[in-house]
């Protein structure tokens, strides 16, 4: 039996950043931070211009040292605001998502179980919803809107749905399967999403490698034969319908590849005021500290986004160079960049009252990557949106999950906003829930 501590009294934490940056956009070289000058308020723009050649510094080997939570530590956000601690204890809290009544349901990964948080708990003890899944991290509920009757996991080998009416906080019977047979291997998070008017499904399928090192550089056939029967810019061999996103029919029929180069689409949504799809994308590694950087981005269907061949559009990838000759210059290239080795896992656009001044920006977790040689990531950024469209800026949010140059406390994976527009956020370093409301 899993055991989860109570969070206890509840944790305040109010902070006053008047002068982080006094809300002045880093660009440029100033734009690239690391957790020892984050703080709530910090804004940054990056554009492709401000990209270093690849190798311009090693590759690092940096990964955090992780360590429980230390009794004092405690997440930081702006003026204004208040954080709370919902629960801690959880083995692997990862991506969540509120059902339309209000219940929180969060992917407990490493354990293969789903859990479930009352509508309305502040502090309290999630419970199993189900159990015996294999790496589940994305979750939906169809159709879209007030009164579903379907729950979705991704596992990550298949995706799978159960009966689900509002309240339910058990799952009743075996899972039926949806999508079997999903590739598993390295990158492993898969999310579902629909489209607004529910007659599409979305699965992200992130590659099978770093940068497709064991693909051969032609598919028999030819390269030819392959780009005329195939997606834009889709890899082969193990790496073949990966990087992707793919889309069905909510139930799993009419599978097509939906838009390809997407290394590791490992959190979907769809934007409220548009109906668009966006994601957030952890690019390559192994390139030097600043290249290439990460992303979220719409996903139009029928694009190709680079990965393996090409980076942020034009830019070529030293370890396939002269392989795509054909792909110069067909890259889309995305809508908003992030730092290099920030891990961005899952986003979520604010549409909520509490907030009244976020309304239509987008919260993104950054986990945090073991490839740049001082740290970065391990915090919420907010990217800022204008009329519906990104303006590219994106600022520091929720931080303060960093101890010193080794020692991490806290990793972000999950993003969610509650009904009373509350903004929820899982960390599986020292495996706690937070609540973020208004003063």
């Amino acid at each position: 039996m899993k055991r989860f501590a109570l969070a206890g009294a509840v944790l305040l934490l109010t902070t006053s950043f008047a002068t982080a940056a006094d809300r002045q956009t880093l660009t440029g070289t100033a734009a690239f931070g690391d957790w020892s000058k984050d703080a709530p308020g910090v804004t940054r723009h990056i554009t492709v211009d401000d990209l270093d050649a690849p190798n311009v510094t090693p590759s690092a080997d940096n990964g955090p040292q992780t360590v429980p939570m230390p009794s004092r530590a405690r997440p930081k956000v702006p003026d204004g605001y208040k954080v709370e601690m919902v629960a801690s204890g959880l083995e692997n809290p990862r991506a969540m998502r509120f059902s339309p009544n209000g219940d929180l349901f969060i992917a407990n990964s490493k354990s293969g179980e789903v859990l479930v948080l009352p509508a309305g708990t502040i502090s309290g003890k999630p419970t199993v919803f189900a159990r015996g899944l294999h790496q589940p991290y994305g979750i939906n509920f169809y159709p879209p809107g007030p009164n579903p009757q379907w729950i979705y996991i991704a596992n990550s080998n298949s995706l799978v749905r159960y009966p689900y009416k509002a309240g339910d906080k058990q799952a009743e019977g075996q899972p039926e399967t949806v999508v079997p047979d999903v590739p598993s291997n390295h990158h492993w998070t898969r999310d579902v999403e629909f489209s607004p008017d529910g007659k599409t499904m979305f699965l992200s399928v992130g590659s099978g490698s770093n940068v497709a090192e064991d693909m051969s550089r032609a598919p028999e056939g030819g390269i030819a034969a392959w780009a005329g029967a195939h997606t834009l810019g889709e890899a082969w061999g193990k790496e073949e319908a990966r990087a992707a996103v793919w889309s069905f029919t909510p139930e799993g029929k009419d599978k097509k590849v939906y838009a390809t180069g997407l290394r590791n689409c490992a959190g979907m949504t769809v934007q409220p005021e548009t109906g668009n799809l966006w994601c957030v994308v952890n690019e390559r590694d192994e390139l030097g500290d600043n290249v290439p950087f990460e992303y979220a981005t719409q996903v139009e269907a029928g694009a190709w986004y680079g990965w393996p061949w090409y980076y942020l559009g034009v830019h070529e990838d030293p370890r396939h160079a002269g392989e795509r000759p054909d792909l110069a210059g067909k890259a889309t290239k995305p809508d908003v960049l992030i730092q290099a080795h920030s891990a961005p896992l899952n986003i979520a656009f604010y549409e909520g009252s509490m907030f009244p001044d976020l309304k239509g920006d987008a919260f993104v977790a950054l986990h945090g990557s073991w490839n740049r040689g001082t740290r970065t990531g391990y915090k919420v950024v907010l990217l800022k949106f204008k009329d519906g469209k990104p303006t590219g800026d994106y600022e520091d949010f929720m931080t303060g999950f960093v101890q010193s140059d080794a020692d991490v406390w806290g990793r972000p994976v999950g993003v969610a906003v509650a009904p009373d527009g509350s903004l929820y956020v899982s960390e599986d370093g020292s495996g706690t829930l937070w609540r973020v409301s208004k003063q």
